[in-house]
């Protein structure tokens, strides 16, 4: 799968439906591509170790630390599921979209993400810098736009709206949580969002 390279340019900004996203500059670079490789049994790779293994051990490819990330948002729970691969890595306490901003529904892809990302209020036009009492927290991690606005995961200074349906369809997370799912999400990690 390919994806689109962004270039943006200092002050540029992009509408949420909770507010204006305030973008640094920064070059987004193509998700990579992702080839899965069978299971091969040890017994027929060639390896300096085969013969210190029973040969009926499976050698997985790619190993855990390697395997692709995805992401599964359960609402109704107000948890984000984190795999790697087919294993549960960790799981996110999150705060939801509240009534008439519901966070939308289906499969995504993280398009782009920001550390430190800046923010307008959407109804008084005051530009936030990023900093601690920044409503979008220390990351962005952008996966659903109608091409006008967009939502995405991101951090909060509100530790209390956690486990809430409180924002504008975005879905916070504990600022020490978006940072530890930012080191593990790249551009063109699968999002699944469920009721």
């Amino acid at each position: 799968m390919t994806h689109v390279i962004r270039s943006l340019a200092i002050g540029v900004t992009v509408p949420l439906l909770g507010g204006v996203l305030v973008l640094p500059s920064f070059a987004q670079t193509a998700a990579p591509t992702v080839t899965q490789v069978p299971e091969i049994p040890l017994s027929t790779a060639s390896s300096p170790m085969q013969d210190k293994l029973p040969g009926d051990i499976p050698l997985k490819w790619p190993p855990p630390s390697e395997q692709s990330i995805e992401l599964v948002l359960q609402l109704s729970e107000r948890q984000l599921y984190v795999y790697r691969g087919e294993t549960l890595a960790t799981t996110f306490p999150v705060a939801i979209g509240r009534s008439g901003w519901e966070t939308p529904t289906g499969t995504f892809e993280v398009s782009y993400m920001l550390e430190n990302p800046g923010w307008t209020n959407p109804f008084t036009g005051a530009m936030m810098p990023p900093g601690p009492e920044n409503p979008l927290g220390e990351r962005w991690i952008a996966f659903w736009t109608d091409g006008h606005n967009e939502i995405g995961f991101h951090g909060t200074p509100n530790h209390d709206s956690i486990g809430q349906a409180a924002s504008h369809g975005c879905v916070r997370l504990h600022n020490e949580h978006i940072r530890e799912l930012y080191d593990m999400v790249t551009p063109g990690t699968l999002v699944t969002v469920l009721p």
